[in-house]
């Protein structure tokens, strides 16, 4: 799509450089819709980075040419599959300097709901153990770097020994298989210690992760993860969804220059080859992001 769309006083408009690729895009392609109905013609795509072009009277803390990254989930006025969109401003952000543009078209998303599971729903410690299920996709990937982030000893499940390593590369402290892996024997030969926490990006196996909790300990998915975990007595189960907003990408963006982290990408696409990309993600075992690449350089 090469038109810009219009925005209000409270948007910018934004040339795109590089589009997420998330399986929440594929089941809008399936039809699955958050609520209500959606607009057609559905331009997907709910995050990604490029440069802002054009800015609302209403904008204060973003200008023309500044670099930014953006997460707008089922924006009403398409999504960045396209060469120009227009979101709210409070849901973009200048692009942390120790990220690529490419890095973070694939950052904001999975990075906003990797931190908030980190420190907003699971409130991790220092030295606590902690479990990130599901390790090698782009939340569990930056859950690793944020759990790492707040000194916590981490634990990361993933499939394969491609994956395994892939985890380890990442700042894992241990590594076990989440699929046919025995993951309470895995956390105590690891540690003495129980684990505190959860993070759970996938629902497959997570009942057995759970085992390995000690009792009082915690456990966090976004909505969307299934299975979702069953009630258990004794351990505290939370759902929630990444949120997008200044606060919330203030936070992103200190965690990431903090960290002096980076974002896995898996695989890039021209935009026109937004087809291929989704075929990749079906195709699962995705070490990181998929991207599409809508500007060269």
């Amino acid at each position: 799509m090469s038109c810009r769309s219009q925005h209000d006083a409270n948007e910018i408009l934004i040339a795109v450089h590089t589009a997420d690729v998330g399986p929440w895009d594929a089941d809008m392609r399936g039809g699955w819709w958050p609520e209500g109905e959606p607009t057609f013609p559905l331009v997907l795509g709910s995050d990604g980075s490029g440069t802002v072009v054009d800015a609302g009277r209403s904008v204060r803390h973003l200008a023309i040419g500044d670099r930014v990254y953006s997460y707008s989930f089922a924006n009403g006025k398409g999504g960045f599959y396209a060469e120009y969109v227009a979101v709210a401003a409070e849901k973009a952000a200048h692009i942390p300097y120790t990220l690529s543009m490419m890095e973070a078209g694939g950052a904001a998303t999975v990075g906003l709901t990797a931190l908030q599971g980190i420190d907003n729903a699971l409130h991790v410690k220092r030295d606590e153990i902690v479990i990130i299920h599901g390790a090698t996709g782009g939340v569990g990937s930056l859950a690793i770097r944020f759990a790492k982030l707040r000194r916590a000893r981490v634990i990361a499940t993933a499939r394969g020994e491609p994956g395994l390593q892939f985890a380890l590369g990442l700042g894992a402290d241990y590594v076990a298989d989440g699929q046919d892996g025995d993951i309470a024997a895995a956390a105590r030969g690891f540690s003495s210690k129980d684990v505190d926490a959860v993070l759970a990006t996938v629902g497959s196996g997570l009942e057995q992760v759970i085992d390995s909790l000690r009792k009082g300990g915690r456990v966090a998915y976004p909505n969307g993860v299934e299975p979702a975990p069953k009630e258990r007595t004794g351990i505290e189960i939370i759902s929630y969804d990444g949120q997008s907003g200044v606060r919330e990408f203030e936070a992103l963006n200190d965690a990431i220059r903090q960290g002096n982290m980076i974002v896995p990408i898996a695989a890039e696409f021209p935009l026109d080859q937004a087809a291929r990309a989704h075929q990749r993600l079906a195709a699962g075992h995705v070490l990181g992001k998929i991207v599409l690449r809508v500007q060269p350089g």
